[in-house]
């Protein structure tokens, strides 16, 4: 009897911590053990690029941070899809991926929520001074909370940079508030309920709370830099959970520090880890997060499932819902690839 040829799944080594155990709990492998014919495994070694040996032989690759060139892709002789663990997707040459016939998905319905959780977050803590206040009570400075009053949030302008997945969970969070609601997504031609669609610099001029949710591209970067951050408000907060070079860092330092704007939550930045010198580490007008702050268990474990239900569609035949580069469908080498994989699964089932 002859088992039928299984659908092969990397997934990369820094999903684990260096005692060989997953460092972000349940990422949904479960899903991946339940279903028939897959065999899956972790990468033997972690590299910042992934090298084009390291997925020779894979039919399928769970990717978190590893960046994944052309270079890597001339190993992609029988892979045909990449499922990139979260929605960003900037670390993988997507043009190489169409040329080698992979399609490469993300997951947007596990970040969702979790993400626009933490943009809430982050405008509550900067608006009650939460940071600034917690300090003054541990270093028994008590009575100097008059001079750090607070901005309540109802009746003020939240504008969004992206109204797209993220940015429409936002609004919807933020509809208690009784704010009045700014968009900007230049791709976006249908309106939507409860918000304003505004130009980029209306959005910056009126808003209270500029939320940057959109993707990093050629077009984004830097999209916010020193002109465009001298229209905000100066009672404005600056909140980032995209990408950091959407931002030009030394501006908003300028624009922090000249008190051109209140303050700003970055939960990313041009360079990741943050260099230690790094002047934003000095302001008490920022709140600062490792690009960490939508890590919870429903994020971790949403976000699992989503790409290995995209690996188990691919195996299964059938077409996964969240794909970048949806123009390989047609690809003829991403053609061959699913034929010659479920030919041989068939083969195998006939002869056993």
């Amino acid at each position: 009897m002859t088992a039928a040829a299984p659908f092969r799944i990397g997934l990369t080594r820094d999903f684990l911590k260096p005692d060989g155990t997953i460092g972000f709990g349940d990422i949904g492998l479960s899903l991946l053990d339940d279903a028939p014919n897959i065999h899956w495994e972790f990468l033997a070694e972690h590299r910042p690029v992934l090298g084009p040996e390291q997925i020779a032989g894979l039919n399928g690759l769970l990717a978190l941070s590893p960046k994944i060139t052309a270079e890597t892709l001339k190993g992609a002789r029988e892979l045909s899809i990449i499922a990139r663990f979260g929605v960003g997707y900037d670390n993988v040459d997507v043009s190489a991926c169409i040329d080698a016939g992979v399609m490469l998905t993300i997951t947007p319905d596990g970040v969702r929520r979790p993400v626009a959780v933490s943009a809430m977050t982050l405008l509550l803590a900067l608006s009650h001074k939460l940071l600034i206040k917690d300090r003054l009570t541990r270093a028994g400075q008590w009575h100097d909370k008059l001079n750090h009053m607070g901005q309540g949030v109802s009746g003020r302008t939240l504008g969004v940079i992206g109204v797209g997945n993220i940015g429409r969970e936002i609004f919807h969070l933020a509809a208690p508030f009784e704010m009045r609601h700014l968009g900007f997504e230049p791709y976006l031609n249908a309106p939507v309920e409860g918000v304003e669609l505004v130009s980029l610099d209306t959005l910056l001029r009126e808003s209270d709370y500029v939320v940057v949710c959109c993707a990093l591209t050629p077009e984004t970067k830097h999209l916010l830099n020193a002109s465009r951050l001298r229209l905000m408000k100066p009672n404005a907060y600056l909140i980032n959970v995209a990408r950091g070079p959407i931002v030009e860092q030394t501006a908003l330092v300028q624009a922090l520090t000249g008190g051109q704007i209140a303050g700003a939550g970055l939960d990313v930045f041009d360079v990741e880890p943050i260099a230690p010198d790094d002047p934003l580490l000095a302001l008490d007008n920022v709140i600062l997060s490792p690009h960490a702050i939508c890590w919870t268990d429903e994020c971790f474990r949403n976000m699992g499932r989503s790409a290995c239900q995209s690996l188990i569609d691919v195996a299964s035949g059938r077409t996964p819902a969240h794909i970048v580069n949806r123009d390989v469908l047609t690809s003829i080498e991403l053609v061959r690839k699913l034929e010659q994989h479920h030919c041989a699964a068939a083969n195998s089932s006939r002869s056993s």
